[in-house]
């Protein structure tokens, strides 16, 4: 059985394997280090062996001799050999010492290397992974297993590592030394050892399951904190601060008992460990009086072994902490192993980026959400042409931005075809698909950074005087001026430091600057005033005449000009048509013509 749980946690543990490949010269330098390290601590013990059967020996003959000039000479020899052993202990613990930090230099190194790499390797995968795996998994949960489960599996990168090849190396030297100055000793030395590993055992299951708890726990409590700080402005307005905190700490709580129930197992390695010691101690010295006595062994022999013994002291003990560091990263590696393993829903089949015309057709094309099972679209068909405008129109979760997500392969049509330029999008290039389609959603986001740096996130190589520009074309540059450090200021976490219009402002900067084939704005005007809407469409007319472009919206824009107009109600097209010809049908859009038509005229009045 213990065997069989060492195998399931190497299997956890057997994805880092690729990146002892890649560091291998610092891990087999370190367990060098190490080797030679231990080499040099174990002649120090018979040094000291050596010093003491020396002392014992001419003691009882420099007490019986009369004084005089020889026994000042044995007194003078002696002295000279003892300091030779004294020197000699010391030069072992300084090459101890050296060697140990280069082992330390190569093996922790490696474990901070290999940290960074893993770290990248879950970023990366984050970015990877679709939609619909983050409407399934929080965010706290994600930001624990790149945190606090990457450092969990450090420790074993590094000090487990580190004290394993320690204690292995020192156990495989001090036996041999011990079983070559007398193997009856070595053999008594050694006998609480399998009770050591049948405790270790039974502890050992008992941290792993502890761990996983509470690195879910933690998990937990990093989502509750998580979404606190993003819905600040919320709790405080609903005045449910009170009972937010009490929810946090009843939590934390939970992971409070939790971390004591583990504290109280990893409490019974060190009483074990003693214990264990300090028996073989006893037994050691014991045994070899007797033998001492028999005349087989010095007492020299004696202080050797009991010097061994307390060598092998901390790794003895250190191996219930190696097991449970070891368990600890194994339940961390294997909540990180099943996002490395989760494949993306959307994948690039291609890698040569293509040249976008910008036609858009849409073959009878279906879509239901994987996870909640609600269907979003129905026999959905529609053309729009190269340079066409479009509108699509509909109330409120009738399925407008899922036609939009579907263009840009946030998702893929569980049904049907899309094709742009008469090619399944499917089939290509996504990051040529998507650098091509200027993508204005109605979720907007800011990043914490400054102005112009949210804006250049659509063209990383803008210059400033490009990033201006297309701040006037998103009629947002005059408002840039009159912030505190102009375009140099730091909008905050999300954009919170700018009102909800200048953030759609920008956002629509920062996609127009990418100068797209397919431009995509989804309910992005909905907090900007009339005339600042129309300044924006009119850029939207002239500047973008020969770019395809799609507007979802609530309501009707009177000065752009589209080419066709498609109304979603309850995911299929109810009505479609040019402006004029809508009206005519006297449906959904002519209703909502009208009732925009009457607010207009009740603000002019």
């Amino acid at each position: 059985m213990y065997i069989h749980l060492c195998k399931k946690f190497m299997k956890e543990l057997a994805h880092l394997h690729q990146y002892f490949f890649r560091y291998k010269w610092h891990l087999i330098g370190g367990i060098v280090f190490v080797s030679l390290s231990n080499y040099f601590r174990i002649l120090q013990p018979q040094a000291i062996r050596n010093a003491m059967n020396l002392v014992i020996a001419n003691v009882t003959d420099y007490n019986a001799m009369a004084e005089g000039a020889e026994k000042q000479a044995l007194y003078s020899k002696l002295g000279g050999n003892l300091a030779y052993f004294g020197g000699t202990v010391l030069l072992c613990a300084l090459l101890m010492g050296v060697f140990m930090y280069f082992m330390r230099q190569t093996i922790i190194v490696m474990s901070r290397l290999v940290e960074r790499d893993l770290r990248e390797e879950i970023f990366l995968q984050y970015e990877r992974l679709s939609l619909s795996f983050y409407k399934r998994n929080n965010t706290g949960d994600m930001m624990s297993r790149i945190t606090e489960d990457v450092s969990k599996v450090r420790m074993y990168l590094g000090p487990v590592i580190l004290y394993g090849a320690n204690l292995v190396s020192l156990f495989a030297l001090v036996i041999y030394a011990m079983f070559s100055v007398n193997a009856e000793l070595a053999l008594y030395s050694l006998l609480p050892l399998p009770f050591l590993v049948i405790a270790i055992y039974y502890v050992s299951d008992l941290i792993n399951q502890r761990s996983g708890i509470i690195q879910q726990q933690l998990a937990k409590l990093n989502s509750i904190a998580q979404e606190a700080y993003s819905g600040i402005r919320v709790i405080k307005s609903y005045n449910q601060i009170e009972p937010m905190t009490e929810n946090f700490a009843a939590e934390s709580d939970i992971f409070k008992e939790k971390s004591l129930e583990l504290a109280r197992v990893d409490a019974m390695f060190s009483p074990i460990m003693i214990s264990m010691v300090g028996i073989t101690t006893i037994i050691t010295i014991y045994a070899g009086g007797l033998q001492v006595a028999k005349g087989t062994l010095t007492t020299g022999n004696i202080a050797e072994f009991v010097i061994y013994i307390s060598m092998l002291t901390w790794p003895v003990t250190s191996i219930g902490w190696i097991a449970s560091l070891i368990q600890q990263a194994a339940a961390s590696q294997k909540r990180i192993n099943e996002f490395l393993r989760t494949v993306p829903d959307i994948q690039n089949p291609s890698q040569n980026p293509v040249a976008i015309q910008g036609n858009i057709r849409f073959d009878n094309v279906g879509f239901t959400y994987p996870d909640t099972g609600i269907v979003a679209l129905e026999n959905v068909s529609f053309e729009l042409k190269a340079g066409q405008k479009m509108a699509i129109i509909g109330r409120t979760g009738s399925g407008k931005t899922t036609i939009a997500d579907l263009i840009v392969r946030m998702y893929d049509c569980t049904q049907g075809r899309i094709n742009i330029d008469n090619t399944d999008i499917k089939t290509m290039d996504l990051a040529s698909l998507r650098q091509r389609i200027g993508y204005v959603s109605q979720d907007v986001f800011l990043f914490s950074d400054t102005v112009s740096q949210n804006v250049a996130f659509g063209k990383p190589d803008a210059q400033q005087a490009d990033i201006e520009q297309f701040t006037k074309y998103a009629a947002v540059y005059d408002e840039v001026l009159n912030l505190s450090d102009g375009f140099d200021t730091m909008v905050g976490e999300r954009g919170v430091t700018l009102s909800g219009g200048q953030k759609q402002r920008l956002s629509i900067a920062r996609a127009l600057i990418k100068k797209p084939d397919i431009v995509i704005l989804d309910d992005c005007l909905s907090a900007v005033d009339t005339n600042t809407e129309a300044q924006i469409v009119n850029y939207l007319n002239n500047e973008l005449a020969d770019k395809t472009a799609i507007i979802i919206t609530h309501r009707i824009y009177g000065l752009l000009q589209f080419d066709q107009i498609i109304v979603i109600d309850e995911g299929r097209i109810v009505e479609s048509g040019t402006h004029r010809e809508l009206l005519l049908q006297k449906g959904y859009y002519a209703d909502l013509f009208e009732q925009q038509n009457l607010m207009v005229n009740i603000n002019e009045n």
